[in-house]
C-alpha cells in the first residue's frame, strides 16, 4: 500500500502541475485505498478544493451473504485547482410518478399547470397587482408573483398562461414536459447502466468503465474544445468519450495491450486522426522493446496485425499461444467467427522446431491457421516445415497456407496475414458523435 501511495503521490503532484487553474480532476478508487488517496488529494490540491466524493454503483454483487454488507460501489474523488472550475449541472431522468403529472396536452406537447403566485409577501415588483390580481391577497400570509410583470406579459404573448374560468381563480403557467431537464444529480450515481460481460460495450478489458460514466464527468466539468487528459487510460473509454463530445484529448498507458485496444476503438471512428508516441517505429525500436520486456513486445506485435493478445501470459504457463486472429469465411455463418493462433518470438535464434510446435498447437486448439511472428528472418527449414501443414480451403475456392511466417520487417512494410475476411478482436459498436447538442450516429 505504501509503495502504491508513493507512486500515486508523485503522479498527482505532476497532474496538479499540468492542470489549468480552472481545471478539475476526478480520481476513481475503491474501498481499499480511497481514504488514503483522499488524504493525498487534500495535501496536494488543498482541502478547500475538495468538491465531492461521488459514490458510483459499479456492479450488482451476487456473491453469497457473508459477514459484510455486499459491496457494489466505488468512490470518485472530485477536486478542483481553484474556485473557478466549470460546473454544468447534470440531471437524472424523471420517475414514472413525475412523468404522470403531465396529463394535459396542446399543440406544443404535454404540460402541467403550475402556480404563478407563491407564498410570502414582497414589496418589490413581484408583490404588486398584475392584470387585476393582487398577490398579497392570496392565502393567509399573502404571496408574490414568481417573476416580474414584464416576464409575466411575455408568458401571455407566448400563450403560456392559463386564465381561470371561474371568478376568483388564479392564473397558472403551462410547464411543458420537454422543458423539464430532470432531477438534479446528487453525489450518488446509481443510474448508470451496469456493465456486464454481456453488455454491448463490453470489451473483456478488466478495468473498463461505462461510456456514460465518462460522458457525465466530461459534460459536468468541461466544454467543447477543452483538453482532457487521462493518465491511466486502460482501454480508452475516456478518450472515446472526449472524441464523441468534441473535446481534445491525451491518453497515457504503460502497456501495449491497452494501446492496441485503444487503437482498435479509435479506428472505428470515421475520419479520426491521432498520433501514438512510444511505439516502435522501426526494426531497432522493436528489438529494444523485446529486450526491455518480451511480454510487451508480444502484445505489441499481436496488435500490429490486428489480433487479440492472449490475456496476461505472465500469470500462467506458456501455452504456445500469444494471441488470436479472428476471421469469417465467405459463405459460412458470419456470427460464428473462426480463429488463427498467433505465436511471437521475441528475439534469439529461430528454427524449424518452433514451426512444428505451432502446428501441434493449432491441431490441439482446432484452429484453422497459425501465424508465426519473428524478429529474425525465417530459415529455409522453417519455410519447408510450414509448407507441410498444407492449406486451408476457403468457401470462396481460394487456398490459404495454414501456417504463415511474418517478420517484424514485413509488418513494418505493411504485410498482413493472408486469411479470409478479418474480424475485429473486440466488439466495436457504432460510435455516436454529438453535434450542436444533438447526437449524430456514425456508422
Amino acid at each position: 500500500m505504501m509503495a502504491y501511495l508513493s507512486m500515486m503521490c508523485i503522479r498527482l503532484i505532476e497532474l496538479r502541475r499540468v492542470l489549468k487553474d480552472t481545471g478539475s480532476i476526478y480520481l476513481h478508487c475503491d474501498t481499499t485505498a480511497s481514504h488514503y488517496l483522499k488524504i493525498l488529494m487534500d495535501a496536494i490540491f488543498g482541502v478547500t478544493n475538495f468538491v465531492n466524493e461521488i459514490a458510483w454503483r459499479r456492479s450488482q454483487t451476487r456473491s453469497s451473504i457473508s459477514r459484510v454488507f455486499r459491496r457494489n460501489h466505488d468512490s470518485i474523488l472530485f477536486y478542483s485547482k481553484s474556485d473557478r472550475y466549470p460546473f454544468n449541472m447534470q440531471y437524472k431522468s424523471l420517475s414514472e410518478a413525475s412523468l404522470g403529472v403531465y396529463t394535459k396536452e396542446d399543440e406544443k406537447g404535454f404540460f402541467r399547470p403550475v402556480p404563478l403566485i407563491v407564498s410570502g409577501k414582497r414589496n418589490g415588483e413581484t408583490g404588486k397587482p398584475w392584470r387585476g390580481v393582487d398577490p398579497n391577497l392570496c392565502g393567509k400570509g399573502g404571496g408574490h408573483w414568481v417573476t416580474i410583470p414584464a416576464n409575466l406579459e411575455d408568458y401571455v404573448e407566448r400563450g403560456l398562461v392559463i386564465w381561470p374560468k371561474k371568478e376568483g381563480g388564479l392564473p397558472r403557467l403551462k410547464y411543458y414536459l420537454e422543458e423539464n431537464r430532470g432531477v438534479p444529480m446528487t453525489d450518488l450515481w446509481d443510474d448508470i447502466e451496469l456493465k456486464t460481460a454481456n453488455s454491448k460495450e463490453a470489451l473483456g478489458y478488466p478495468t473498463q468503465k461505462p461510456l456514460s460514466l465518462l460522458e457525465r464527468i466530461l459534460l459536468t466539468s468541461s466544454h467543447e474544445g477543452d483538453i482532457v487528459l487521462d493518465p491511466f487510460c486502460g482501454c480508452g473509454t475516456a478518450i472515446i468519450a472526449s472524441q464523441t463530445l468534441n473535446r481534445k484529448w491525451i491518453g497515457i498507458d504503460i502497456t501495449h495491450l491497452a494501446i492496441g485496444v485503444m487503437k482498435l476503438r479509435l479506428n472505428n471512428i470515421p475520419g479520426i486522426k491521432y498520433t501514438v508516441k512510444g511505439e516502435p517505429e522501426d526494426i531497432e525500436g522493436a528489438r529494444e522493446l523485446a529486450r526491455q520486456n518480451k511480454y510487451e513486445f508480444q502484445w505489441w506485435a499481436v496488435a500490429k496485425i490486428g489480433g487479440q493478445p492472449y490475456g496476461d501470459k505472465k500469470k500462467g504457463a506458456d501455452t504456445g499461444i500469444d494471441g488470436y486472429l479472428y476471421f469469417t469465411d465467405y459463405s459460412t455463418d458470419k456470427d460464428k467467427s473462426k480463429k488463427a493462433i498467433i505465436s511471437v518470438k521475441a528475439g534469439g535464434q529461430v528454427h524449424s522446431s518452433m514451426i512444428r510446435d505451432l502446428g501441434h498447437v493449432i491441431d490441439r486448439e482446432k484452429a484453422d491457421f497459425g501465424i508465426f511472428i519473428t524478429l529474425e528472418k525465417a530459415t529455409e527449414p522453417m519455410v519447408k516445415e510450414s509448407a507441410t501443414k498444407g492449406f486451408y480451403s476457403s468457401q470462396s475456392g481460394y487456398n490459404y497456407p495454414r501456417i504463415q511466417i511474418l517478420t517484424i520487417e514485413d509488418i513494418f512494410q505493411g504485410k498482413k496475414p493472408n486469411i479470409p475476411m478479418w474480424v475485429a478482436p473486440i466488439p466495436l459498436q457504432p460510435v455516436e458523435v454529438r453535434v450542436e447538442g444533438k447526437t449524430k450516429r456514425m456508422l
